[in-house]
């Protein structure tokens, strides 16, 4: 309670407080809102949370968070405000997500704008290959591979192996000669006359 001439009451908590406890309205007589500070934020607060439990959506509750620090909305951790990256649209010149969560958000957006799978089905994919690279079967799986023209996944390969298509540009006839050339059967044609070579068979 405040002992002043000029105090005002309530009409939620029904306490008499100072004047700087109320909001401006142009509209009232005294130029306050006939609630205070307090009360309204109560009742913002609960009507939030109505209104998201009648819409099947969840209520995100307050967190108290140390000054210097934020609470990242993806994972539900406080940390460092260094850990953020700037963004000068919002309040706090922060972004939503910390660093590490907007990685992985950006690592799972690549695979679905790109492959157009998400991480879970790509994981399946490592996994009914044993973990390994599909053509040399020994490193581990690790990039997704795809054919450029139909874009179709084809599995999931090692960096080398991967690389190694794209060098020979998806071509099954260069990858055999490259197969046979290692083998030791050479694509070499025979010169039978001047300027004529035969191709081998």
């Amino acid at each position: 309670m405040v002992d002043e001439p000029n105090a005002k009451e309530c009409t939620g908590c029904k306490r008499s407080l100072a004047p700087d406890a109320f909001a401006r309205d142009s509209n009232r007589v005294d130029g306050l809102q006939v609630r205070c500070r307090e009360c309204v934020a109560e009742c913002s607060a609960a009507h939030y949370r109505r209104r998201r439990a009648a819409v099947g959506k969840s209520v995100r509750e307050k967190v108290e968070v140390p000054a210097g620090h934020k609470l990242c909305r993806t994972c539900g951790e406080v940390k460092p405000r260094a850990e953020w990256h700037r963004n000068a649209a919002a309040s706090d010149g922060l972004s939503t997500r910390r660093k590490a969560c907007r990685a992985v958000r950006g690592r799972q957006d690549h695979v679905k704008r790109q492959y157009g799978i998400t991480e879970a089905e790509r994981d399946e994919l490592i996994a009914s290959q044993r973990g390994v690279c599909c053509i040399c079967l020994s490193a581990p799986a690790a990039h997704v591979d795809h054919c450029h023209k139909t874009g179709r996944v084809r599995g999931v390969l090692c960096f080398s192996c991967n690389a190694a298509l794209g060098q020979f540009k998806d071509r099954p006839d260069a990858i055999r000669r490259a197969a046979a050339y290692v083998e030791g059967i050479a694509w070499k044609p025979t010169l039978v006359a001047p300027g004529v070579y035969q191709l081998p068979s």
